[in-house]
């Protein structure tokens, strides 16, 4: 099938709708704050997002380490407990929709596409950042990085979505902006789209071989509507 035939989208959230670091940053950096710890750039932390927020804490912990071993496990979870706390007052405090987001998806929307988010954050913040960048309601399905036992890259979460969705892989298409969008997507058998503009530690998300790359949103927007 084409890019046009397709007609369930599989939206990744934070680096394809959303430029979250800033209040990720906010959240991690209150929180080094608490634990008399250093603080970090927004650009360093832009580095380590997409893995979900105990990847986040850990490999902010690690930096901070003077050596290589294993970081204490109630250290961790200790530091998530109070990441999660300050990141939930601050969901929609400096972050984003990149540029034509919004009316994109309402547009997608009209023209019967079915939209769906996989994310790896955690599920209970996705409804309220939605609802805070007033693109609530147009999803029918939010599937967050612990909706299920496994997350992206793993492809439990796209497969999830076929089932509950009750459509087959040619039908989707994973919208992303990381190796893991890319890659979760390939195990699946459900073609991708990467986004150059998000997050993805630096690398080319060409690199993962998605079957199409865009520059931006509005790239991807006029591309899916060719049929129309």
């Amino acid at each position: 099938m084409t890019l046009h035939q397709k007609n369930v989208l599989l939206f990744d959230l934070d680096g394809t709708l959303v430029d979250s670091v800033p209040d990720l940053a906010l959240a991690l950096n209150r929180t080094l704050r608490d634990l008399n710890k250093a603080e970090f750039d927004d650009q360093t932390i832009r580095c380590w997002v997409g893995n979900g927020a105990k990847v986040l804490i850990e490999r902010a912990l690690s930096a901070l380490s003077s050596n290589n071993d294993p970081l204490d496990t109630i250290l961790v979870q200790d530091t998530l407990a109070m990441f999660l706390h300050h990141y939930q007052q601050y969901l929609c405090a400096k972050s984003a929709l990149y540029d034509n987001v919004k009316e994109g998806l309402f547009n997608l929307k009209a023209l019967d596409f079915r939209l769906v988010i996989i994310t790896n954050k955690t599920e209970a913040f996705i409804e309220p950042i939605l609802t805070g960048f007033g693109i609530n309601g147009l999803f029918e399905l939010l599937i967050g990085g612990d909706t299920l036992a496994e997350k992206k890259p793993h492809p439990a979460q796209l497969n999830y979505a076929l089932k509950m969705l009750k459509v087959d892989a040619e039908q989707c298409l994973m919208i992303g902006d990381s190796k893991n969008d890319i890659l979760a997507a390939r195990a699946a058998k459900i073609d991708s789209v990467g986004l150059t503009y998000g997050y993805n530690y630096g690398e080319d998300i060409a690199n993962y071989q998605p079957q199409w790359c865009f520059d931006s949103f509005n790239e991807l927007l006029a591309a899916l509507k060719q049929k129309y």
